[in-house]
């Protein structure tokens, strides 16, 4: 049996409030107590522990390399023991009010709200906000405890994810647009003489590398609908998901551009539980419905393909 622990989350919560509001008397005011009293807190801390967690310069506590740990790990220890709480409520209280769900913008719009509407009617009371993002942003929202559930390209430190599709990226324009009228396979010269259409990262680190041409003229934005638009009017080309844009491609308002080298670009979609020990019944079933719809569209996917005599990859 593991020993008791002898520091309470509340010594805990007036070392960090020193820490984040610059002192004694100002983590008092915030934790609404008695400066002697936040003071006792860490002088207990670093009395029980043999340690001394701060040091006074001028008339500011700073931590010490030893406090810099104790400051890292009680945030974690806070973090964990709210989260525990939480759950605990979530799961007497049958399915959560609300589920926070990111998702990358490649996946289908029309898959997710087939996905919404099915979770509607098991859970018709719980509130879905969707995180609607690009790129870095699923990762960043995830890693900021703000999704309970997330669809991404990329699996950030620290989560586990399963593969759940993956989406095809093309190279589009209106089939007006100069680039189809040189009636030839382009290369990245040819693209680099005309507008490229991009949608702008999410995340507050945004990853330029990822405009992996380089090109004069570029138009960013922040929605892929709007990307969409301004391809579909002729004012430019885009690398796109393939089946978010299936019905202006059937329509004639957007053409696939062919290219000599690194055209369709293949990219993978997650499934990711932010917190699969403390997720509650509204979170897994959502993800059950999600792994279900998606692999029943990918089978009906596989079948027309094959129907077709083409066949689709895995």
């Amino acid at each position: 049996m593991m020993p008791a622990p002898h520091i309470s989350l509340e010594q805990w919560r007036a070392l960090i409030a020193v820490m984040d509001h610059g002192g004694y008397a100002q983590a008092a005011a915030a934790l609404h107590k008695s400066q002697s009293a936040v003071t006792y807190a860490v002088q207990k801390i670093e009395e029980q522990l043999g340690v001394s967690a701060f040091e006074i310069v001028g008339r500011k506590a700073v931590l010490t390399p030893t406090g810099q740990m104790l400051y890292r790990r009680a945030g974690a220890l806070i973090e964990d023991a709210g989260g525990l709480e939480r759950a605990a409520r979530t799961l007497s209280a049958g399915w959560e009010a609300e589920i926070h769900i990111a998702v990358e913008t490649l996946f289908p719009t029309w898959l997710l709200f087939d996905c919404m509407a099915e979770f509607g009617e098991a859970s018709p009371n719980t509130r879905i906000e969707i995180i609607e993002s690009v790129m870095g942003g699923t990762a960043e929202a995830l890693l900021q405890r703000r999704a309970d559930l997330a669809i991404t390209p990329g699996t950030p430190p620290g989560f586990l994810g399963e593969q759940v599709m993956t989406v095809r990226i093309i190279p589009v324009a209106h089939p007006n647009h100069p680039l189809h009228r040189l009636g030839r396979k382009l290369t990245l010269r040819d693209l680099a003489l005309h507008r490229h259409l991009v949608v702008r990262d999410s995340g507050s680190a945004r990853d330029r590398r990822a405009l992996s041409i380089e090109v004069e003229q570029r138009w960013t934005v922040s929605h892929m609908a709007s990307s969409i638009e301004a391809a579909c009017r002729g004012f430019g080309f885009a690398w796109m998901p393939e089946e978010r844009i299936r019905q202006e491609l059937d329509g004639g308002k957007l053409k696939e551009l062919r290219l000599q080298d690194g055209g369709v670009r293949m990219v993978p979609l997650y499934l990711v539980i932010a917190d699969p020990d403390l997720a509650g019944p509204g979170v897994r079933r959502l993800a059950e419905i999600i792994r279900d719809n998606v692999a029943r569209q990918c089978a009906h996917r596989c079948a027309v393909g094959e129907a077709a005599g083409g066949g689709v990859g895995a």
